[in-house]
């Protein structure tokens, strides 16, 4: 069985230069056409050039990526397209600026193994990351209600505007939704107030 080697790059945007990646990756031996390149983000794996090489890899062909934020930026989603690769395809990767991530090499369960940590080691980085911004939000929010700053939609009240529009409704000068237009209420909201403003005059 042959076994091919396929190169793949990413780069973020149009205008930034896959050049540094192309030429490492030709210095293997890597044929121009088996080289897939795709300029667009990194935060997640639906890429064009990237779903291709995808199809076209068999059990046995490697994968040479430069570095592993050039395969992408979501470890999970790294994680996991990894395991496809290596455990589903069963293709090799070869991450070139990081001599653990080379599953040529490491053959054995050690081997896989390492990998595997690496990776999840990686993944539970980012998702600290994650966390600890989400963190920082939420202290921020806090902060800012005890600040009296209010969030979310303001709670719909009974204004002068709702009793017109409202006594308009009762005498049957408008219909419920033109009073619901004029106030600028959804229907939930609207018959709420009905029910408050009626509990207020029954007192």
């Amino acid at each position: 069985m042959d076994v091919r080697k396929f190169g793949y790059i990413r780069v973020s945007s149009q205008d930034q230069n896959e050049g540094r990646q192309l030429e490492s990756i030709k210095k293997i031996g890597i044929d121009t056409r088996d080289i897939f390149i795709d300029k667009q983000s990194g935060k997640d794996f639906d890429r064009a050039q990237y779903q291709l090489l995808k199809r076209i890899i068999r059990k046995g062909d490697i994968l040479y990526i430069h570095s592993l934020d050039r395969f992408g930026r979501n470890k999970e989603e790294i994680l996991q397209e990894w395991n496809d690769l290596t455990k589903s395809i069963q293709a090799d990767i070869v991450v070139m600026d990081m001599p653990l991530l080379d599953t040529t090499k490491y053959k054995d369960s050690l081997g896989t193994f390492i990998a595997d940590l690496v990776l999840q080691i990686l993944s539970w980085m980012a998702q600290e990351e994650r966390d600890r911004i989400r963190k920082r939000q939420r202290e921020g929010i806090d902060v800012a209600l005890q600040n009296g700053v209010a969030f979310g939609r303001p709670k719909a009240t009974i204004t002068e505007e709702f009793k017109q529009a409202y006594n308009q409704w009762k005498s049957g000068e408008i219909t419920a939704v033109s009073a619901m237009q004029e106030i600028g209420v959804k229907k939930t909201t609207f018959y709420k107030l009905v029910r408050e403003y009626e509990r207020a005059l029954e007192k």
